[in-house]
């Protein structure tokens, strides 16, 4: 689990990761085609879901097939875990991986193949071969599971019962190892939700790594961010409530105060809907038209931008709950309840349903369900970072003139007291914790601080270096090298970064093999050499992420 932002400046755990790169995609176009064509080619195609279910069957019916042409030992199988097809008819196929009936975490691969159905690379999360010498722990599953309490205690968690532990292979860090991964759950000490993954080695009982489960983060209706919007709400009966069918059943729910379970769907006489105005009650619809507005517009943004249905691209939403806790400041993504969740902030009269948190928190699902990045170390700063990076593509997107465009995120809810942004992407030190550059030391920072050097990144990307001001804001973003850019506007940056997260990235991509994932990415949509290729080779560099 992964809060909005970290109430304490905590260290994770370091872990040294390694990716492999994937092999560029050959399209099969004419040396002399436009870089339009080219992007037209490589970008997404919007697939039916009956479209997409046929794709996941016919790779799942040929999984032993494709575990034999890449090479997988005996033991081995694939398992299909999403599919993106490309307007040339690429496909990008994700799988996970069993050893021996058991899980492979740090597995997971992205196989790449031609209209034609040829193999024409793929991306591995790891290349070390996959093998163990025992299939048999010398620790009992008891051992494991007080390990994961005694670390679940150093994030306030009072739990004292694990939820269960299960034998794996780790191979999220270089040579795979038997291990157990056992799960605790309860509550970290500023109240969110715990759901604590622990990977014991299972020969020797060390822990090995540990992330959150949880990761964080609105029809007619007078939100308090966002002004007067129009809600898509279903009437049952005389009644109406706040259940958006047309963007996959998306609901909004009313915890009043309480920490589990769904809640009470939000429900009114009139279909107008909250006040505008802070309220400290725990039934007030305020809260509830800003997060219902955020998911409009973040399903919105994604249809619109990439063609993508939903978080897990199928056409289903997830929900809303809000009023979480008492005076709860903070708001998180849980795939276990497919949900967002947002805390009311101080007194009760902040709650924290902003549009770019919103988006932010919806993206911790879209990750989760493509790459899989590891929410610790550099795979962690990435997955944060890709939250802010389409959190500010909603804002964007959304056009809202009550809340603008702008590279900052976390403006509008006030969470400093006094009236800073949570993050800046121009210079994401501004905070006073993130990490402009990279550095061998990022990958200890809070995930919430080393994504600092992904945000830099793609604002360099988008707009360049220097001074400038945008919609109002003015920005000045520094460079390493003292290097003077040129960015290539968000639109083309945000296609760059969504097709490197959906098939060039795995669980354990770090900044390297971002910087990697995001050149095929601008190689398949623009050209090797181009200047968007350039451009991305550039922006790494400005943050010392060189080749």
């Amino acid at each position: 689990m992964s809060p909005l932002y970290a109430r304490h400046k905590r260290t994770t755990l370091a872990i040294a990761t390694a990716v492999a790169a994937g092999a560029l995609l050959t399209t099969g176009m004419t040396a002399n085609a436009t870089a339009a064509d080219k992007q037209l080619a490589a970008a997404p195609t919007l697939l039916s879901n009956s479209a997409r279910t046929a794709l996941i069957q016919k790779a799942d019916a040929n999984v032993a097939e494709t575990a034999q042409q890449i090479g997988l030992g005996t033991k081995e199988k694939l398992v299909v875990k999403d599919v993106v097809k490309d307007v040339d008819g690429t496909v990008h196929t994700r799988y996970e991986r069993t050893y021996a009936g058991l899980p492979v975490l740090g597995g997971d691969l992205v196989v790449h193949t031609s209209k034609a159905g040829k193999t024409e690379g793929v991306t591995k999360a790891n290349k070390a071969t996959i093998k163990v010498a025992s299939l048999k722990p010398q620790i009992t599953t008891a051992k494991a599971e007080k390990s994961a309490l005694s670390a679940a205690k150093t994030l306030g968690s009072t739990k004292s019962a694990a939820d269960g532990a299960r034998k794996v292979i780790w191979a999220g860090n270089g040579t795979p190892v038997l291990a157990y991964e056992t799960i605790v759950g309860g509550f970290q000490d500023d109240g969110t939700p715990n759901q604590l993954h622990v990977i014991t080695d299972a020969a020797t009982g060390k822990k090995l790594y540990e992330y959150q489960g949880i990761e964080n983060a609105t029809g007619t209706g007078k939100s308090l961010y966002s002004g007067t919007v129009s809600l898509t709400t279903t009437l049952s009966g005389s009644t109406y409530q706040l259940y958006d069918t047309t963007r996959g059943g998306h609901k909004t729910y009313n915890l009043a105060r309480g920490t589990s379970g769904t809640g009470t769907l939000f429900t009114d006489a009139d279909n107008t809907w909250g006040t505008g105005a802070a309220s400290s009650s725990s039934t007030d619809q305020t809260a509830a038209v800003d997060a219902a507005y955020g998911a409009q517009e973040t399903w919105d943004f994604y249809k619109a931008t990439f063609g993508r249905s939903g978080i897990k691209n199928n056409g289903v939403a997830a929900y809303s709950r809000v009023h979480y806790s008492s005076a709860y400041v903070n708001a998180f993504w849980d795939d276990s309840c497919f949900c967002m969740t947002y805390g009311d902030g101080s007194s009760n009269t902040h709650p924290l349903t902003s549009l770019d948190v919103a988006g932010h928190e919806m993206s911790h699902g879209v990750t989760s369900n493509t790459a899989g990045l590891n929410y610790s170390g550099e795979s962690g700063g990435l997955n944060e970072a890709t939250s802010d990076i389409f959190g500010t593509g909603v804002e964007f997107y959304a056009g809202n003139s009550n809340d603008v465009g702008d590279y900052l995120i976390g403006e509008k809810i006030n969470i400093n007291g006094d009236g800073t942004p949570l993050r800046y992407m121009d210079q994401p030190s501004k905070d006073g914790g993130s990490a402009n550059y990279w550095s061998s030391s990022v990958k200890n920072l809070d995930v919430h601080y080393s994504s600092g050097v992904a945000n830099h990144f793609f604002y360099l990307l988008s707009e360049g270096s220097g001074s400038k001001t945008i919609n109002g804001v003015t920005y000045n973003s520094p460079t390493y090298n003292s290097s003077t850019l040129t960015g290539i506007g968000r639109d083309k940056a945000l296609q760059i970064w969504y097709k490197a997260l959906t098939t060039y990235f795995t669980s354990t991509t770090n900044y390297k093999s971002a910087r990697t994932g995001t050149l095929s990415a601008a190689a398949a949509l623009y050209g090797s050499g181009s200047t968007e290729y350039n451009a991305v080779a550039a922006a790494w560099t400005a943050v010392n992420v060189t080749a």
